[in-house]
């Protein structure tokens, strides 16, 4: 935690408040946050424990800044990810979310992300395309719409949040690594696995359901023919194209921008 909350601390953009909300009134973290002088710190302490979406529905609440940049407690966010955002988001005033590349701590590989908005809402029929740490959100586009964390999908609250906002804002990824991810066994996405892939059917259902067109595009089939053979078949799932080479030989192909 203390990583997490000293690579906020040494961001090269400064203007922000930083609020930490410990929602483990059993194991209470206030001893280590008040080890920092930072006047840009709020903590914040649950009565009780409330869960990831009424927690993070409670900071959308407490916030008074025009953009959301999310964070978990035990990731490291690279010095100039804020200040690239912002930039960003500055700039393209149509993106109401921008995400970025990111790295497992344990491993050196770059893990990217589709980049254009077009390609981000077609993954988002399979997959999430936005990693939830390293995003910024512009907090107007949450309001106007009425959109809120939903504990029906926890732990997948993050990607149904996304499915949510298709159609009402766009999407991007910085394709640089800003952030530092920490993968271990007490990760949500690992100790509730099974929990995860039941939100993940439920999201599959309403997006599709709202976004038929879109589906189709996300599992466009090409076939390839010779004098009437076919000798390439192409079968898109999100963004990435399924290959089959003479329907012996597969591959994958992802075209990031």
């Amino acid at each position: 935690m203390r990583q997490a909350i000293e690579s906020i601390l040494s961001q090269t953009f400064q203007d922000f408040e930083f609020l930490i909300l410990d929602d483990c009134p059993s194991n209470p973290v206030e001893d280590i946050v008040q080890t920092y002088s930072d006047k840009r710190i709020k903590y914040f302490k649950n009565e009780k424990n409330l869960g990831i979406s009424p927690s993070r529905n409670k900071l959308i609440d407490l916030s008074r800044g025009e953009y959301l940049a999310v964070m978990d407690h035990d990731d490291v966010a690279l010095p100039e990810r804020f200040e690239k955002e912002v930039k960003f988001l500055d700039a393209n005033p149509d993106v109401g979310v921008v995400g970025t590349w990111y790295k497992n701590f344990d491993k050196n590989k770059i893990k990217k992300k589709f980049v254009t908005n077009e390609k981000i809402e077609r993954h988002f029929m399979f997959y999430c395309a936005v990693l939830h740490t390293s995003a910024m959100m512009r907090k107007s586009v949450l309001i106007q719409n009425n959109i809120r964390y939903e504990a029906e999908f926890t732990p997948a609250e993050d990607y149904a949040l996304w499915c949510r906002l298709i159609g009402k804002t766009k999407f991007a990824n910085i394709p640089e690594v800003l952030q530092k991810y920490r993968m271990h066994e007490g990760n949500t996405s690992k100790s509730m696995a099974a929990k995860m892939q039941s939100a993940a059917q439920k999201i599959y259902r309403f997006v599709h359901n709202e976004h038929p067109n879109l589906l189709i595009e996300a599992t466009k089939k090409r076939v390839y023919k010779i004098f009437g053979v076919p000798v390439l078949t192409v079968q898109r799932k999100g963004s990435i194209d399924c290959c089959k080479l003479l329907g012996l030989f597969k591959y994958k192909i992802s075209h990031y921008f």
